[in-house]
Formats: structure tokens, C-alpha cells, sequence
């Protein structure tokens, strides 16, 4: 029984890092501002994994810091405040895939950080929701 605990855990990791490459792979097509500069298909699936696979480290570790810190903005604001964090890890995702060489970029907060965030938040969401059946 162990095993299929553990299959099943890597089958909904593989899901969520599917959905998160194709919400970023969406969000280079449909937001300005957004780029994935690659010559060859390779480059581009491997860029879109790694950039998914930080944006997924840099939310892991900073989104739970953030929230317990602005606990307050949140109520404050009914949640729109996570509109705000979530570009601005969106625009440290693309600082550090820049860092470490890889061709994609944000232009800045608005719109594209902010709409991307978004983009890639709800395309996960759905196809989550869709995929990733117990």
C-alpha cells in the first residue's frame, strides 16, 4: 500500500508541474510583456520547466512568510493584497530565471507581472481541479 501512496503523490506533483508549464507557456503567448526567447522546442520546454520549478520553490517558501506578515493586508484588503504579492513573485521568478541564464523575462509589475500571476494561478486552478483526480 506504501507504494501507492507514494506513486500517487509523484502522479499529482508531475500534474501540478504540467499545468504550471502550460500556464507559463500561455502566459508568454497571451500577455505583452512576457517572453520566452528560445531557438528550439527543447530550449523552450526546458526553460518552462525550470522557470515553473522555481516559481514553485519561490512560492513554497515565501507565500506562507508573506501571508503570516500581512496577515492584516489580507483582511484589510478582502484578499485583493494577494493580487499584489503574487506579481511581485511572479516579477522575483523571472529576476532569478534571468540570473541563472535562463530566456525568459517580465517587463515590470504592471501588467505584465500582475496578469501573469494571475494567468498562471487560474490555468493551474482549472486543470488541477480537471486533472488531478483522487
Amino acid at each position: 500500500m506504501a507504494g501507492h501512496g507514494t506513486i500517487a503523490a509523484m502522479t499529482s506533483l508531475l500534474i501540478r508541474l504540467g499545468s504550471t508549464v502550460l500556464a507559463f507557456w500561455l502566459a508568454t503567448l497571451l500577455i505583452p510583456g512576457i517572453t520566452l526567447d528560445s531557438d528550439s522546442l527543447v530550449e523552450t520546454v526546458t526553460t518552462l520547466v525550470l522557470v515553473s520549478v522555481i516559481f514553485g520553490v519561490v512560492n513554497a517558501v515565501l507565500q506562507p512568510i508573506i501571508k503570516t506578515v500581512g496577515c492584516g493586508f489580507y483582511l484589510l484588503t478582502l484578499g485583493l493584497i494577494a493580487l499584489v504579492v503574487n506579481g511581485l513573485l511572479f516579477l522575483l521568478t523571472s529576476a532569478i530565471a534571468g540570473r541563472v541564464g535562463l530566456p525568459f523575462e517580465v517587463d515590470g509589475f504592471w501588467p505584465a507581472a500582475v496578469l501573469g500571476a494571475l494567468l498562471v494561478s487560474v490555468v493551474t486552478w482549472l486543470l488541477g481541479a480537471l486533472l488531478d483526480r483522487d
